[in-house]
């Protein structure tokens, strides 16, 4: 794999069988396997134990959103697991983001290793300006990102 490869493949499957089958298929040809939801549910952190060992970058998609002590666990947990890549929901506010980022940090010195990145994200691509709307948020997506 090339190190500066940044496509991102989604495993989103919910099985072993199938996700062990797309990352045999696409290794060496994308630069992260994005493991969300309904994978590390299923799985745990076994899925992102068996790309890792592949040598492979793992992209953790579970929008982290909690108070700030809960999120920064949760970072200090993914941390511990070699995920390279995880997000958070900026909605959790600036105290949140800034203890998922300590943890990150504070957890990747402690073990040696590269901080992962951290992405925030701030408005679910299936939310429309109506959708918005139902929950308070007088704006379009594109503004509300701004």
């Amino acid at each position: 794999m090339a190190e500066g490869n940044r496509i991102i493949f989604a495993l989103d499957v919910g099985d072993k069988a199938s996700a062990l089958e797309w990352i045999e298929k696409l290794s060496g040809r994308v630069g992260y396997f994005k493991v969300g939801l309904e994978l590390y549910t299923a799985l745990g952190p076994q899925i992102v134990h068996e790309i890792k060992h592949g040598g492979l970058r793992c992209f953790l998609d579970l929008k982290f959103h909690d108070i700030p002590n809960t999120v920064a666990g949760a970072v200090r947990s993914a941390t511990r697991l070699g995920v390279d890549m995880m997000t958070v929901h900026i909605s959790g506010g600036a105290a949140m983001l800034k203890a998922a980022m300590d943890a990150a940090v504070s957890e990747a010195q402690l073990l040696g290793i590269a901080r992962p990145k951290i992405i925030g994200v701030s408005v679910l691509t299936s939310l429309d300006e109506r959708a918005l709307n139902q929950i308070g948020i007088m704006h379009t997506p594109a503004k509300q990102v701004e």
